[in-house]
C-alpha cells in the first residue's frame, strides 16, 4: 500500500483548477507536516495555506515550473494549482532549519496522494514578492511552496534508458515522462 501512494506521489503540474480542496482536508495534511521528524525536536516550521482563488492569484506568480520544460511557462488558467501550503522556518526558534522542511513536505504529500490529490514541491520561488503580496513577517524564512490540485495530467515513471537520461519530458500527447534510476544502479553495496 505505501509503495503505490509514493509511486502516486508524482510532481504534478497541471490541475482542475475548479476544483476546489476543502479548508479541513489542508489542515489535516500540514497536522501529517507538524508530525513529522524534527531535528533535536525543535519544531521550527510554520505553514500558510490557502484554499482561496484570490490569494493562489497572487502565490502563483512567485512560483517556476518544470525547469526542464523550456518553452513550457507553467500551468495556465484552468490548470493551476487549486490550493497551496507554503511551508516557513521560524527563526525566533532556529536559525537553521536542515531538511526539516523536507521531511514535512514529503509527509504532506504522501497524504495529499493517499487523499487522490496531486502536488508539486517547488523550491524556485520569489520570495521577496511572496513575502510582500502575503505579508510575511521577516522572522520566517520561506522554504517551500506546496503546490496542490487534483490532477489534470498522466505522469508516467519509467526506467532510465540507455543513454542515462533523467530528465524527464512530456510527449506529444502531453503524458509527462519521468526517468528513474533502476533499484540495481542507485544500490551500490549490499551486505
Amino acid at each position: 500500500m505505501m509503495e503505490q501512494i509514493v509511486k502516486a506521489n508524482r510532481s504534478y503540474r497541471r490541475f482542475h483548477e475548479e476544483i476546489s480542496i476543502d479548508v479541513g482536508i489542508l489542515r489535516r495534511l500540514v497536522n501529517m507536516g507538524r508530525l513529522s521528524a524534527s531535528a533535536a525536536n525543535l519544531q521550527p516550521l510554520k505553514y500558510i495555506i490557502s484554499g482561496d482563488p484570490e490569494t493562489n492569484a497572487k502565490i502563483f506568480p512567485t512560483t517556476a515550473w518544470a525547469g526542464y520544460l523550456k518553452d513550457w511557462p507553467g500551468p495556465a488558467e484552468g490548470e493551476r494549482p487549486s490550493a497551496y501550503i507554503i511551508i516557513l522556518g521560524d527563526t525566533e526558534i532556529s536559525k537553521g532549519f536542515g531538511c526539516d522542511h523536507g521531511i514535512a513536505a514529503q509527509s504532506i504529500l504522501l497524504g495529499a496522494a493517499e487523499n487522490g490529490i496531486g502536488g508539486c514541491m517547488i523550491g524556485s520561488i520569489q520570495r521577496d514578492d511572496l513575502r510582500q503580496s502575503l505579508n510575511i513577517p521577516d522572522r520566517y524564512d520561506i522554504l517551500l511552496v506546496l503546490a496542490l490540485g487534483y490532477p489534470n495530467e498522466a505522469v508516467l515513471l519509467e526506467d532510465v534508458g540507455p543513454d542515462g537520461e533523467i530528465k524527464y519530458y512530456r510527449d506529444a500527447q502531453g503524458v509527462h515522462h519521468v526517468p528513474k534510476r533502476t533499484l540495481g544502479e542507485v544500490i551500490i553495496g549490499e551486505y
